[in-house]
């Protein structure tokens, strides 16, 4: 597997040098001593992050950080900065840099900086891949992720669209079905024919009459809101199918067994309207109980698709959550990057009941009360925060590479350093910094990057 690039830019060889030896064994490192050879360098080569001084002869690093974000949009950048240049380093996160490294550099910063970048790097360029993948005509956020769950229900679909078969979209509420529905139908034959939705439960019987029923694919008017479709080709989609009365469900059997008397010799639905039908219940077993028809289950389930619910697919939740996360800060004019080591392991150990409608409404809600770069776990929903913490937050460490996990691992084991190193000095970073041996402007920075914040400790001085 290629390793992710990374191109450093400074005017000063000793520099380049040293953040070569420090990246070199993660990344593959390119250098270039000013802007100009670094426009031509990524050229030949697009980088995953660029790393450049800000005040460089020439082109400056702002300048050249534009220059790549209009060639590559998803690029990261990551300013230098000396003493007395940090608040332009600010104002540039805000007009698009990842984030900023102060000279001298200390290598585990400089590691773990760059690993973040790389990974939200990473993240993007998947998000826009997936998505291309499912549906180039049309695309569903939600619908976003590299399991091999989703990615089997991703096939699924593409199959589907390529017939005009019945489908029956099984899932919870929230996996995304209605989103389903439309990604086949945006890539079927139909797509550029309208799409319908009927609620089967949320309408009186007497909307699905008989005559309406009977009007699917057939001219003729009538007086429901099924006249619509009368005489049209196209998608219907019939949510919550279960919800269906029964003798309404009788109505709807006939209707779709004439229509398949009239098919081709494979027996598919014949050509006119696709019919997709959704539910959040297990049909099979209540066509068994007697709650629903058997003979009109086997005709929906032409073609299956059952939608894992999100705690099936944890691996899919970080790759989710920055998606989620760019939408809305986008939305709501908010530069905020990402989230902090906690946060993004209480995203993953929750289990998601409202599934992927649930972990959107919580990174939107993040997003509107949080007013920093990063995302911290206190912004998560009380239930969020609280899942069962402990062990099984080390558990789902297997659902991680190996890199990821270390780095994880490592970033858990900073925090609670800075923790314990705060409440010894009751929040006195001066002193703080002296013990722990780092300037004390890198151990603000420290502490912001995962969440802490200084004045929290007041109150736990030992007396130091």
């Amino acid at each position: 597997m290629n390793k992710p690039r990374v191109l450093v830019v400074d005017d000063k060889d000793n520099i380049l040098n040293l953040l070569r030896a420090i990246l070199e064994d993660c990344y593959d490192v390119a250098t270039a001593p000013d802007a100009e050879r670094a426009l031509l360098s990524g050229a030949t080569g697009a980088p995953d992050v660029v790393i450049t001084d800000i005040r460089m002869p020439g082109m400056d690093g702002l300048a050249l950080m534009q220059a790549f974000k209009r060639q590559d949009p998803d690029v990261e950048v990551v300013l230098m900065t000396a003493y007395g240049t940090v608040q332009k380093a600010v104002e540039a996160m805000k007009a698009g840099a990842y984030d900023y490294l102060s000279k001298p550099f200390e290598p585990d910063e400089v590691l773990l900086t760059i690993g973040r970048a790389v990974e939200r790097k990473q993240l993007r360029t998947q998000a826009r891949n997936l998505r291309f993948a499912l549906d180039a005509a049309d695309r569903y956020d939600r619908l976003l992720g590299k399991s091999p769950a989703i990615r089997a229900v991703f096939g699924l679909l593409q199959r589907a669209a390529s017939s005009d078969a019945t489908v029956l979209i099984v899932g919870e509420p929230g996996t995304g079905k209605e989103l389903a529905a439309r990604a086949i139908h945006h890539a079927s034959v139909f797509s550029q024919q309208p799409f319908s939705r009927l609620d089967c439960g949320a309408r009186p019987p007497h909307e699905l009459n008989e005559s309406a029923l009977s009007s699917l694919g057939e001219p003729g008017p009538t007086t429901s809101e099924l006249e619509a479709h009368a005489g049209h080709v196209g998608t219907l989609l019939l949510e919550n199918v279960d919800r269906l009365p029964l003798d309404l469900q009788a109505k709807l059997t006939q209707v779709l067994q004439r229509r398949r008397a009239g098919n081709d010799a494979d027996g598919e639905v014949a050509s006119g309207m696709r019919v997709i039908s959704t539910t959040n219940v297990d049909l099979k077993a209540a066509a068994s109980a007697g709650l629903f028809r058997g003979d009109l289950y086997y005709l929906l389930n032409v073609i299956g698709v059952r939608l894992p619910p999100l705690r099936e697919r944890k691996e899919d939740v970080p790759l989710l959550a920055a998606h989620f996360l760019d939408v809305h800060s986008a939305k709501h004019s908010r530069p905020i990057e990402g989230f902090t080591t906690d946060a993004l392991e209480a995203l993953v150990r929750y289990d998601w009941p409202g599934n992927v409608r649930e972990l959107e409404s919580a990174i939107e809600r993040a997003v509107a009360l949080i007013d920093d770069t990063r995302i911290p776990v206190e912004a998560l929903p009380d239930e969020v925060r609280l899942w069962n913490a402990g062990e099984k937050a080390m558990a789902n460490l297997a659902l991680l590479s190996y890199r990821e996990a270390v780095d994880v691992a490592r970033d858990r084991g900073t925090r609670e350093y800075l923790i314990a190193l705060m409440r010894e000095f009751g929040g006195a970073v001066t002193k703080a910094a002296e013990r722990a041996g780092v300037e004390r402007e890198s151990l603000h920075r420290l502490l912001k990057r995962h969440g802490l914040r200084s004045n929290e400790f007041k109150d736990d001085s030992s007396g130091s």
